[in-house]
C-alpha cells in the first residue's frame, strides 16, 4: 500500500508541476528548479552509498562530470534523444563506480573517501587532456528552442529532471525498505559483525557503488545541454560534492527522506541566495547550515522530528 501510495503522490507532484508550467512564464523558475532537483537526485544518490552503508564518498563530481561528458562525446559522434543520453551516462558512471568500488572498498572510513577524492581528481586531469570533449577550453552544446508536446526545452529539461528525482527517491525507498537495505545498515553499523554473520558485504558494497554512481551519471547527463558550455571548472565544481554531502546530512541520512528535505531547503537557500546577494555565497551558506544541524541536530531534520515524536509517544 505504502509502495501504491508514493508512486500516486510522484505522478500527482509531476502532474501539478506540468500544469504550472503551463502557467508560469518566467524562465528562472525553470532554471532554479531544474537545480534544486538536480541536488535532490545528487543527494538521494549520495546517500545510498554515504548514509545506507556508511562509506563517505567525496567523488561526487567525478560521477557527475562523466555523465556530462559522456553526453558532449555522443553530441559530437550522433544526435540522440536527452533520456537515452542519461541512459548511456548512468551505465558509464555506474560502471566506474563498480570499478572504483572493486578496487577501493576494502578500504574504510578516511581511507576510502580519500580515494574518492583522488578519483575525482584523475578523472578531471583525464577529461582536461581529451581534446575530443573540448579539454581544458570547454565544449559547446547548442540546444533545440522548443520540444514537441512540452514546449519550450528548459521546460523540458526542468521535467526530465523531475522524473529522474521521482525515479531516484523511488528507488532509495525501495532499497531501504527491502533485505538489500537491511544488509546495508548491518555494513553501516558493524561490518565485522555483519561479516560474522554471513552478510555478504563486499558485494553488497559494489550494488552500492554502483546504484549511486549511476543515478549521479543521470544527474549529469543534461548539464551540458542546460548550460550550453561545459568546461571542467563547471563540469568538476566544488559545489557539487560538497552539497551532496551536506545536503543529506542536514537532512538526515538514516532515511530516503532525508537527501529530499536536505536537497529542497539548501538548494532554494542557494537559489534565492544567488539571486539577491551572489552564488559566491553559497557555500558559505552551506556550511553555516551544516554546522549549525551537525551541532543542534546531529541525526538531521528527519532525526529530530523522529525523536521529537518518541519524546511525545513516551
Amino acid at each position: 500500500m505504502g509502495s501504491r501510495v508514493f508512486i500516486l503522490l510522484a505522478i500527482a507532484v509531476g502532474a501539478a508541476v506540468f500544469a504550472l508550467s503551463r502557467l508560469v512564464h518566467n524562465e528562472y523558475f525553470f532554471f532554479a528548479g531544474y537545480v534544486v532537483l538536480q541536488y535532490v537526485v545528487l543527494a538521494t544518490a549520495w546517500n545510498i552509498l554515504g548514509g545506507y552503508t556508511g562509506y563517505v564518498n567525496f567523488g561526487t563530481a567525478a560521477f557527475f562530470a562523466l555523465g556530462a561528458y559522456s553526453s558532449v562525446a555522443l553530441y559530437k559522434l550522433v544526435a540522440l534523444p536527452l533520456p537515452v543520453l542519461m541512459v548511456i551516462g548512468g551505465a558509464i558512471s555506474g560502471l566506474v563506480g563498480l570499478g572504483t568500488g572493486y578496487l577501493t572498498l576494502r578500504l574504510r572510513g578516511v581511507y576510502f573517501a580519500i580515494a574518492t577524492l583522488a578519483l575525482a581528481i584523475v578523472v578531471q586531469t583525464l577529461i582536461v587532456n581529451w581534446d575530443f570533449v573540448g579539454g581544458s577550453r570547454g565544449a559547446y552544446i547548442m540546444r533545440p528552442q522548443q520540444v514537441p508536446i512540452v514546449g519550450n526545452y528548459i521546460e523540458y529539461l526542468f521535467l526530465i529532471m523531475l522524473a529522474l528525482a521521482v525515479l531516484a527517491l523511488a528507488t532509495a525507498r525501495a532499497v531501504e525498505r527491502s533485505r538489500l537495505g537491511y544488509g546495508f545498515s548491518a555494513i553501516r553499523d558493524d561490518e565485522v559483525a555483519a561479516e560474522a554473520f554471513g552478510v555478504p558485504t563486499l558485494r553488497l558494497k559494489l550494488l552500492a557503488t554502483t546504484l549511486s554512481g549511476a543515478f549521479m551519471g543521470m544527474a549529469g547527463a543534461p548539464l551540458p545541454y542546460y548550460v550550453t558550455y561545459l568546461d571542467p571548472a563547471s563540469g568538476f565544481s566544488l559545489a557539487y560534492a560538497v552539497n551532496a554531502v551536506a545536503m543529506p546530512l542536514v537532512g538526515g541520512t538514516t532515511s530516503w527522506l532525508g537527501p529530499l528535505i536536505g536537497a529542497l531547503l539548501l538548494g532554494t537557500v542557494q537559489q534565492v541566495a544567488t539571486v539577491t546577494i551572489s552564488s559566491a555565497a553559497n557555500l558559505l551558506i552551506v556550511g553555516l547550515l551544516l554546522v549549525g544541524f551537525v551541532i543542534a541536530a546531529p541525526d538531521g531534520i528527519v532525526g529530530l522530528i523522529e525523536k521529537h515524536w518518541r519524546a511525545r509517544r513516551a
